[in-house]
Order: C-alpha cells, then sequence, then structure tokens
C-alpha cells in the first residue's frame, strides 16, 4: 500500500499541469461546472450525501434531497479521515521522526476532513445524454484506513477506453473509513444499526450514480463496481448483502487483492471502542455513542489514532474491519459466502484478482519473530488468537521453516531479511487473501462467469516481490494489459478482445480452473491453474471459519 501511494503522489502531479476548459452538467435545479481535459470532461468533488458532522457523526448517509444551487466541480473534495501512519521496520526515535515527516507531507498532499462524502465523474467529451455509456465505478483501497478519490484519477482510464473504441464513465466516491469513524465496532453500534457505515457510504454512492449518472451521458444499468484491496473486499461484501440483491446498482463487478474477508460479529471489535470510549472521556456516559458525536474531531481522531493500524504488530488482524452488525452484513461474510447469499453477476477476480506475494508488505512489522516457537506464538496469539497448539503445530507443518518455500515465492534464499520473515509472509498473504477468495470461488463457480489472474510481476523488488497492490500499476496507473480488460469488461461483461491477436482470457470454473498469469520478461501472459498450495489454504480457511477477526 506505501507502494501505491508513492505511485499516485507522482501520477496526480503529472495530471495536475494538463490545462483546463470548461464543462457542465445539470442535477436537478442545478449546474454544476467542470473542467476539460483533452479528450475527457471531469467533475469533480460533488457532493452525494449530508456531511456526517455534529449529530450526523456514527449515522448512516443522508441523501441530499435535491441540488438547487449551482457550483463548480473542478477539484476533488478533501478525503475522509484517516488512521496515522506508522511504518513498518523502524524504530525509536528514527521512526517516530519518520512518521511525522511522512503524514505531514501525505496531509498535505491528500487533506483530508470529516464533511468528507463527495463524488466524482469523469466522462468522455464526446458523451452526451442520449449516449448511454457504461460506468466504472471505483473504490479505492487503503485497508479501511487511509486513501482518497484524488489517489486515483480516472482520466487515463477514460481517455484509453477512447482510444480502443470502448468509452466508459469512470465515478469514484470517498467514503467513510478512518477505522471508527467508517467501522466503529461494538454491542452499541449493533443495538443502533450503524455497523460499517463506510459500506453504507458506498452504497449510497451507488444509489446516487443511479439517479444522476444520465446527467453525464450514462447508463444506470451498465454499472460494474471495480476496487483494489479493502477497495476489492468492499465490491465483495456489496455482493454479499441483502441476501445477494444488487437493487439494480451494478451489473458486475472486479476485485483486486481483496475478497470477503475472515471476520466475525461486530462485537469483537469492543476492546478498541471502549478505548476510543476511555480516551475521549466519554466512559462515564450513559450513553457513550451520543457522546463520541460531541467529542471536538482532534479529540476523537488521536483516540482513533492509538488504536492498532494495518503495519502494527498484528498487521492484518485489522482492529477495524467491516464485521457482521445484522444489518448490511447478516453473518460473517464467509458463512453467507457458504449459505450461497451472492449476487450472481459476472465479476474478474484473482485475489478476487491477486499478486503473488499478497503478505509480504504485512510482515515487516513482525521481523523480530525469528525462531520456530516465536513463529508459533505469533499466530496463537497475535494474529490468530483462539487457535489450539494443535492448529498451530498444523500450521507450522504445511508452512515449514524453509526460507526456500515462502513469500516471496519462487525466489530461493533470497529475501529471507529475517529466518521466519518468508514463512509469515506466507502464511498472512494465503490466510487473509488467497484463501478467502478460493473459498469465494468455489461457491460461485457455475453460478456465474468468472475471470481470474495472478500477478507475479515486480518479482525482482527486495523483499517483497509481488507485492500487494503492484497490480494497480497494470490496471489503474500505466494503462497495461489489465486496464483493457477491464474496461472491455466494463463494456460487454467479457473482458478478451475480439482482435485475431488480442490474447484471450479463458473463463474459470473449479473443474477447469482457468487463470491469467501476468509475468515480466519477453512473454508478459499465460494462461496457468489456480490450484496452488490447496491443501494449505483448505487449512487456512477452515481455521478462519473457527476463529474470525
Amino acid at each position: 500500500m506505501f507502494f501505491q501511494l508513492l505511485v499516485a503522489l507522482v501520477f496526480s502531479a503529472v495530471l495536475a499541469v494538463a490545462a483546463p476548459a470548461a464543462s457542465t452538467a445539470k442535477l436537478d435545479d442545478a449546474t454544476i461546472t467542470g473542467k476539460s481535459v483533452g479528450s475527457v470532461q471531469q467533475f469533480l468533488g460533488i457532493p452525494f450525501a449530508q456531511p456526517p458532522v455534529g449529530d450526523l457523526r456514527f449515522r448512516l448517509p443522508q441523501p441530499i434531497p435535491t441540488y438547487n444551487q449551482s457550483f463548480s466541480a473542478t477539484a476533488f473534495g478533501p478525503g475522509c479521515p484517516q488512521q496515522k501512519f506508522v511504518l513498518p521496520v523502524l524504530e525509536g526515535l528514527p521512526q517516530v521522526i519518520v512518521d511525522d515527516l511522512f503524514n505531514r507531507v501525505y496531509s498535505a498532499v491528500f487533506p483530508s476532513s470529516e464533511g468528507c462524502l463527495t463524488i466524482n465523474v469523469v466522462k468522455p467529451a464526446s458523451a452526451t445524454l442520449s449516449s448511454k455509456l457504461p460506468v466504472l465505478v471505483w473504490i479505492y483501497g487503503g485497508g479501511f484506513e487511509f486513501g482518497g478519490t484524488s489517489m486515483y484519477d480516472g482520466t487515463g482510464i477514460v481517455a484509453r477506453s477512447i482510444d480502443i473504441g470502448s468509452p466508459v464513465i469512470f465515478v469514484s466516491m470517498n467514503y467513510r473509513r478512518l477505522t471508527g469513524f467508517g467501522f466503529l465496532a461494538s454491542k452499541e453500534v449493533r443495538e443502533a444499526g450503524i455497523g460499517n457505515l463506510g459500506l453504507q457510504d458506498q452504497r449510497q454512492a451507488l444509489r446516487w450514480v443511479q439517479k444522476y449518472i444520465a446527467a453525464f451521458g450514462g447508463d444506470p444499468t451498465k454499472v460494474t463496481i471495480w476496487g483494489e484491496s479493502a477497495g476489492a473486499v468492499s465490491v465483495s461484501l456489496h455482493m454479499l448483502t441483502n441476501g445477494g440483491d444488487t437493487e439494480g446498482l451494478f451489473r458486475a463487478g472486479v476485485m483486486q487483492s481483496g475478497a470477503p474477508v475472515p471476520v466475525g460479529d461486530i462485537e469483537n471489535g469492543q476492546i478498541y471502542y471502549d478505548s476510543i470510549v476511555a480516551d475521549t472521556g466519554c466512559s462515564g456516559s450513559a450513553d457513550t455513542l451520543q457522546c463520541l458525536r460531541t467529542v471536538p474531531y482532534d479529540t476523537l481522531k488521536m483516540a482513533i489514532d492509538n488504536t492498532p493500524s494495518i503495519f502494527a504488530y498484528q498487521s492484518l488482524h485489522l482492529a477495524w474491519p467491516p464485521r457482521a452488525d445484522g444489518v448490511f452484513l447478516t453473518d460473517h461474510p464467509q458463512r453467507l459466502v457458504q449459505q450461497g447469499k451472492i449476487a450472481r453477476v459476472p465479476f474478474i477476480t484473482g485475489e478476487l484478482c491477486n499478486c503473488d506475494d499478497e503478505g509480504t508488505l504485512f510482515s515487516l512489522s513482525s521481523l523480530n519473530v525469528t525462531t520456530e516457537g516465536e513463529f508459533k506464538d505469533y499466530f496463537k496469539n497475535t494474529f490468530l488468537p483462539g487457535t489450539t497448539d494443535a492448529q498451530v503445530d498444523q500450521l507450522a507443518t504445511l508452512y515449514p521453516d524453509d526460507i526456500t518455500q515462502g513469500s516471496p515465492f519462487d525466489t530461493g534464499i533470497l529475501n529471507a531479511v529475517t529466518p521466519q520473515f518468508k514463512r509469515i509472509a506466507a502464511v498472512q498473504g494465503d490466510g487473509a487473501l488467497q484463501a478467502p477468495r478460493r473459498l469465494f470461488l468455489e461457491n460461485t463457480s457455475g453460478k456465474q462467469d468468472i475471470w481470474v489472474y495472478l500477478s507475479k510481476r515486480f518479482k525482482i523488488l527486495p523483499l517483497v516481490g509481488s507485492l500487494h497492490a503492484s497490480d494497480l500499476i497494470n490496471s489503474f496507473f500505466l494503462g497495461q494489459e489489465l486496464q483493457d480488460y477491464i474496461i472491455r469488461f466494463t463494456v460487454k461483461l467479457d473482458p478478451s478482445g475480439t482482435g485475431l491477436l488480442d490474447f484471450k482470457w479463458p473463463k474459470y470454473t473449479t473443474g477447469n480452473p482457468n487463470q491469467l498469469i501476468f509475468l515480466d520478461g519477453l512473454i508478459p501472459q499465460v494462461v496457468g491453474k489456480d490450484t496452488y498450495r490447496q491443501p494449505q489454504m483448505d487449512f487456512l480457511t477452515q481455521l478462519s471459519l473457527q476463529v474470525p477477526i
């Protein structure tokens, strides 16, 4: 994720030099003014819900009844509040200095605010009210802790769609994600019916698309939702909510490095909720949730920053993931998958689109784990608390103390920064990302069209290999093959091109588990089988069903 932030900074800076020209669109009684960049028009920072501030903090998103005042839409709105970065590896004073510098720079480049629920539309300049173009809705990632739409300008994607003769409209939205702001979790939250507010924000944005995208030349019946990391998890959870009924909000999905996560009930976050309540001085209140609505923003954010982030020692055992709340998620996501409560729409996936070495980035915070005993203790008491000694022993057998079998995979004795690093990375990547993907595929195969891929690019990167989020370069920022596949999928629900020289991406079924593999070198794409590490995946799936986060 740190890698993708650096790419986003460079990409955003390049696009900022483009000279804008005026463009307009009509929403209700309001005229909004955007800007033109070459063959593309941008309408940025449009409010899609009322600002979730004051008494609307920790409440479901409230729609805007009508637009009755014209406004400018030429700049991205501020991102939603996000977790303070605590970068892995460094310790002591150097870490404090680097973390402070990084957070200052990040906040300056990507400002945030609690009143952040805005949406962006990027369209071909040639699109008219009668164009009825397919719509690609982007949900950014960031571990449900950081990120924002200004990091992902869709201009390049729309321009590329025009170039290949398959024009689309690109939409992105901000959503409440900073841990407690968007995914507060406790018994109090369940009782109030306000769990998974970040997902509820996304759902409200999809309703906005249904109501207004025609004003930009889009077809509300041809919406594809696309996300990476936490955004991909979000896409999968939109496929699980409401008993699998899409409400007509989308007709297809694309998921990069994310699947229905192995999480449990919303009460599993009680310890973190209680910590925030204590740190904000709300412990003595008869209604702690209402008290949190009145706490000054800076005080609340500081309390949330004190809870573990994705780069803390517990890593992907996240403090604030989406959880079963009885409303958006009526049960644990993996149970809903097993029950078949899944939207039967075509989708592209790998982790649900994945990278070979998903766990390396998140294992940099556990470099102090160097022995067999420490490895077992870490997974029993930190990463998967609740596991038995027998289960941890089986885990250690399936992921042996052999650096040549760890992640980054297929790198032999290289990248073994500690004796256990590659082993931990293999377990974390498979347990949190790869195994949930396999479970999802097993319960959707034969019921809808599926395409799967694996990215093995960037293996030469030291320590991290084909790290989590590196497939963004192939799909979002540089316009390589995956971008074209996603554009074509949005238009015709099939990623393959029709030209004689176009590489054909075969569908996936469990009986014929085809997988498109992206490689470095002279042969950039091959077709293989998605069957690697099957015993390990099966064990981790069963384990996560017994001890969800």
